[in-house]
């Protein structure tokens, strides 16, 4: 397979403790925890991800293919007697004795670890416990005890959910870091908090809130408003039609169908992520993004994950905030076959002293992976970059990232035989699959899947992006398909907010009879002068935080196109008898998964280009069905990621690749701004007949798109995924 050699620097590993992630009679040992030094805790891995070199493609427009940039040396190197980290900041007034104290306290019977009861017990038995753990929410006598007040067992029970990821005991690593990323992020919206506002809203102390009560709330309370719904007035709540759908939805998004928010509902919700979803503004923040990773322990195998050969992972990986440990020096495994039990003593010591969150292996090391697991010495959450031939099934129930690339020249695979081996490992495994589109021409492809080395990872935050996921309470594949959100703008975040993310929430703009969009007349001209026009015009405007991975011409040029007129597509049968019922089906279908459905976030905007027939646009408006018909439509008629009717995300792509209509002697075009529905996205394949491949059998995915880690373009299979809202007329 041409592997290469990679020299490792040696390390010494002692400790005898293992993870209470590890599975049978292994359990992490509390009081030898203690013995791991601050020296452990060492320097960040120096220098910046190399910058993309891109080359020029011709329409339809093709990606960005090739990655290059610096090259220069990590700073960390492995000390002798211990793994150095790498990353990481301090934890602030994270006391450390305190909770080792604590955890010793709540562990009754001295295993080294705790359970839920352990933890509920403690609570209800000692007030310095209860203190602790709740932060100084609640530091006197009169507190209510968990046994006898059930939103305080329910607050409890959140945050033993929190520590363990879905395992049934959390070790002392897992406990402390918990307290101390809460330590560090001191501003943010913590478990404590939550309580506190819900026993607000929750007016009749019943234990749950109705849409009347959070509406009341918001009115009348200026703490939950500014809370739960920042910039919005909550005096006007009943006043402002715009507010009042704003604070509707919330109750919908949070209650998941169900008539009554429930305090486990609201606490699920708001841990997602630190910005209320509804709120749509999420930008990325760097210095967010570290504190929030502060203190997470990642033990990477580094056989095969090349820090000599592939700097710019480790590079990416050492500078996100992350506590980055490596285990190197490990003996090469036979090719097909996980490494012996004497080869995996290096492994296990690392383990056993790290205590990590997320262990991580490339290439080669994949066979420590499946080692570590075969023998029942790592049950966590674990990414494996490049699937290793000796890898035939997951491990049961274990957090799961598998990457791999179309085009791995060293461990190639076929996406079929992927995706039939992620099933294995159960709902909280995710396969990042990097892909080739289909072919414009013989050997032409418009983007490029990665080979082994899998370039993709260090774009886009993606690497420690996938990390995020694994650590997340969500499962990385719901968490990576949120950071999307960050490859859009503030300005166009804040817009497309103003609209919403619903079509019911669009009727509010229109202005047919009865708002029922019942008559012959289905396009109306919106006021140049109206916020609503702005809020359009930024969509079509804004530019992405991040460079394209397509060929565009500079922002610049771009930011002289001219918006000549704005069209509202009021189609009532079309919304009403299509696009509403698909978005309630894919509702459904998401909560049967486990999952909650969320607009914004399972719904987008997105533009459509009208092609070359000016009668095109007419058909779509006015169709009192259903205005895209998926299964005959196409990119230029060529099926470059399946079937499907396809939207790009930025207007530029659409006007730039010529799939917009000229309408006038004078250069004036159309395109449509549409609301999809994607539901839960896989990464399309020119192969793909219409029928997605399966996600939760008998679940399949709901649309496709040209990148997991950053998608550009989206293709929906079903009428009903998508309407036409607006016509935008530009020159």
């Amino acid at each position: 397979f041409g592997l290469r050699h990679e020299q490792q620097h040696p390390v010494s590993l002692r400790g005898k403790t293992c993870s209470a992630r590890q599975s049978g009679k292994m359990r992490f040992s509390a009081q030898r925890s203690a013995s791991i030094s601050q020296a452990d805790k060492g320097s960040d891995l120096a220098g910046s991800p190399g910058n993309q070199a891109f080359s020029a493609a011709p329409t339809p427009l093709r990606s960005r293919s090739s990655l290059g940039g610096s090259r220069a040396r990590a700073s960390s190197v492995s000390v002798p007697g211990c793994v150095q980290p790498t990353g990481g900041d301090a934890a602030g007034a994270f006391d450390e004795q305190a909770c080792r104290v604590c955890f010793g306290v709540i562990d009754a019977d001295g295993n080294g670890s705790v359970s839920k009861l352990e933890l509920v017990d403690a609570v209800y038995r000692d007030r310095k416990i209860w203190n602790f753990v709740f932060q100084g929410l609640q530091d006197d006598d009169t507190a209510p005890s968990p046994m006898s007040d059930e939103q305080s067992f329910d607050a409890v029970d959140a945050i033993f959910g929190a520590m363990a990821g879905g395992r049934p005991r959390v070790a002392l690593a897992e406990f402390a870091a918990y307290f101390r990323q809460r330590a560090a992020s001191k501003g943010t919206r913590g478990i404590p908090d939550l309580q506190a506002v819900f026993r607000r809203l929750d007016a009749d102390g019943n234990g749950s809130v109705s849409k009347l009560e959070l509406l009341a709330a918001v009115q009348k309370d200026r703490l939950v408003a500014s809370f739960m719904f920042p910039g919005l007035d909550g005096s006007r709540v009943m006043g402002d039609e715009r507010s009042f759908d704003s604070v509707s939805a919330a109750f919908d998004t949070i209650a998941g169908g169900k008539r009554r928010i429930e305090y486990v509902d609201f606490d699920r919700h708001f841990r997602k992520s630190e910005s209320p979803v509804w709120s749509r503004v999420a930008p990325q923040d760097a210095a967010a993004d570290r504190r929030r990773r502060t203190g997470k322990r990642v033990l990477v195998i580094g056989l095969g994950f090349g820090r000599e050969h592939n700097l710019q992972q480790s590079m990416v990986l050492g500078q996100s905030g992350f506590e980055v440990y490596w285990c190197e020096d490990l003996p090469e495994p036979s090719q097909f076959a996980f490494p012996s039990v004497v080869q995996m003593e290096k492994l296990r010591a690392a383990i056993a002293r790290v205590q990590p969150e997320v262990l991580v292996a490339a290439s080669m090391g994949g066979a420590y992976m499946v080692g570590a697991w075969v023998f029942g010495l790592w049950k966590g959450p674990s990414l494996m970059i490049n699937a290793h031939p000796s890898l035939t099934q997951l491990p049961l129930n274990v957090p799961m990232v598998l990457a791999h690339g179309a085009n791995d020249e060293v461990f190639p695979r076929h996406r079929p035989e992927l995706e039939n081996l992620i099933a294995t490992g159960g709902s909280r495994c995710f396969l990042y699959y990097s892909g080739n589109s289909g072919q414009i021409a013989p050997g032409a492809f418009t983007r490029i899947g990665d080979q082994h080395q899998m370039q993709s990872l260090t774009v886009h935050d993606c690497l420690p992006s996938l990390v995020d996921g694994l650590l997340s309470t969500e499962g990385p594949e719901a968490h990576m398909i949120r950071s999307w959100r960050h490859r859009r703008s503030q300005e166009r975040l804040e817009a497309e907010n103003w609209l919403g993310y619903t079509t019911e929430r669009l009727r509010c703009c229109w202005v047919s009879p009865g708002r029922k969009g019942a008559d012959r007349q289905k396009l109306f001209e919106v006021h140049r002068g109206s916020e609503e026009f702005s809020k359009i015009a930024a969509i079509f405007k804004a530019a992405s935080p991040e460079p394209s991975d397509y060929e565009l011409p500079p922002q610049a040029a771009w930011d002289r196109t001219g918006i000549l007129k704005i069209e509202r597509v009021e189609n009532g049968q079309q919304e009403a008898g299509s696009a509403r019922p698909y978005c309630e089906a894919i509702r459904k279908a998401l909560r049967a998964q486990g999952l909650t459905f969320e607009p914004g976030v399972h719904t987008c905007w997105a533009f459509h280009g009208t092609g070359p027939d000016p009668n095109i646009v007419e058909s779509i408006i006015s169709d009192p069905v259903a205005g895209f018909q998926p299964l005959t439509c196409g990119s230029h008629n060529k099926s470059l990621w399946g079937p499907g009717a396809y939207f790009a995300r930025d207007a530029q792509y659409v006007a730039e690749g010529n799939f917009s209509t000229t309408i006038s002697a004078g250069g004036g075009r159309r395109m449509l701004l549409c609301l999809l529905t994607l539901g839960i996205p896989c990464v399309g394949d020119a192969t793909h007949t219409g029928v997605l491949p399966y996600r939760q059998k008998p679940h399949r995915y709901n649309s496709s798109v040209d990148s997991l880690s950053s998608p550009e373009i989206y293709a929906v299979q079903h009428p009903g995924a998508a309407y036409p809202a607006y016509v935008i007329t530009f020159v």
